[in-house]
């Protein structure tokens, strides 16, 4: 059961990956470092709603640098939102498209995650 704090913070996590993301596509030279920024907080956002976000932080990336195969379907979403994070970081504003696409997918696992563990539609 996730208590009000969690929900709290998944929550406005989310709104604001969302207003990230709204504000990248408005601001075409300011791309990278705006989705970067609404895909960890769409990240914090799945943290909280599935628990200590510093502990799965931890997890999460120390399997992102393994090679090993990730058998749990939930940890290897997690790893691969960690590794779209991290190419999200790397990309140049020449992959304007492709960062927003790959922002707006993960915000879109975000909140689908953050509803069914909440139980409430997150704000568009």
């Amino acid at each position: 059961m996730m208590n009000d704090y969690r929900r709290g913070w998944a929550l406005r996590y989310l709104r604001e990956a969302k207003a990230e993301l709204k504000a990248a596509r408005k601001m075409p030279s300011m791309t990278t470092e705006l989705a970067f920024e609404a895909v960890r907080k769409a990240q914090a956002a799945i943290y909280y709603s599935l628990g200590d976000p510093s502990y799965l932080e931890s997890i999460v990336r120390q399997k992102a640098r393994s090679k090993g195969l990730i058998n749990d379907p939930v940890l290897r979403c997690l790893v691969e939102i960690e590794r779209t994070v991290r190419a999200i970081k790397r990309a140049s504003e020449a992959d304007r498209e492709k960062i927003l696409k790959q922002a707006d997918n993960v915000i879109r696992i975000a909140s689908d995650i953050v509803e069914l563990l909440t139980g409430e539609p997150p704000c568009h």
